[in-house]
């Protein structure tokens, strides 16, 4: 990309090039503030100040002042370290070899879980729940039994519930749900939440994922997990290295 000079300030170029620096290197939640030309515009003006406060520092001599000196000797300590330690991390990486690796020695880390979809309609009391039960099993609609009667907020869907793994529900819903075939309606079950009449309505089996699929996530967390263990024994190495006085 062509580094085209935006401003100048003094005897300073602002170039673009610049402008995407100081973009990726705000916190991205206030980069979000600076996006498009607007953004941009105003993006470039704070560079403008800076720079103008770049030219009075200089002017005034500001960098051969003794608290200026002792500031930036701290500051670049703390860059050099900070660096030290990108040039550690950046070292790293992870083979797609070794991704496959893990995957076959992992492969229930890299299933979907079997799940399942149901309506249901929920009353608080047994009798009224046994009385919708009879209309549905003489041919009345679930779906708007549900509508006019559940109190539970997917009963202006219908009762649908959408998709859910085991865990999700209340163990007597579950249990039960689990038990239906696609389209089956069960009695009314109680649970802390009064009495359901639970519908399956669609099955998903166990999803084994494929290594290419899961590459970049494998590769992702393998490359955190080996930054974290190069780090520390690179650290472990120096602290034999050098002498460490606690005071």
């Amino acid at each position: 990309m062509e580094n085209k000079v935006l401003a100048k300030v003094g005897n300073y170029e602002i170039t673009d090039a610049e402008i995407a620096f100081m973009l990726q290197s705000l916190n991205p939640q206030v980069a979000s503030q600076f996006i498009g030309p607007e953004g941009e515009e105003r993006l470039l003006q704070e560079i403008i100040n800076q720079k103008l406060l770049l030219c009075e520092a200089v002017e005034s001599k500001f960098e051969e002042n003794e608290d200026f000196i002792e500031e930036f000797a701290k500051l670049k300590e703390n860059f050099l370290s900070q660096y030290s330690v990108k040039k550690i991390l950046g070292a790293v990486t992870v083979s797609d070899e070794e991704a496959k690796e893990f995957y076959e020695a992992n492969p229930n880390l890299f299933v979907t879980p079997a799940q399942i979809r149901a309506s249901h309609i929920l009353v608080a009391e047994e009798d009224k729940a046994n009385e919708l039960y009879a209309k549905i099993q003489s041919g009345e609609s679930f779906e708007e039994l549900a509508i006019d009667n559940s109190t539970c907020p997917s009963g202006v869907n219908g009762g649908d519930l959408n998709f859910f793994s085991k865990g999700q529900m209340v163990p007597e819903f579950e249990d039960v749900a689990y038990t239906l075939e696609i389209g089956q309606i069960s009695e009314p079950v109680k649970t802390q939440f009064g009495y359901h009449i639970i519908k399956l309505t669609e099955k998903n089996e166990d999803q084994q994922h494929s290594f290419e699929e899961v590459l970049p996530n494998i590769i992702q967390n393998l490359t955190a997990q080996k930054q974290n263990e190069t780090y520390f024994a690179h650290i472990e190495a120096l602290r034999t290295k050098y002498t460490i006085e606690q005071l």
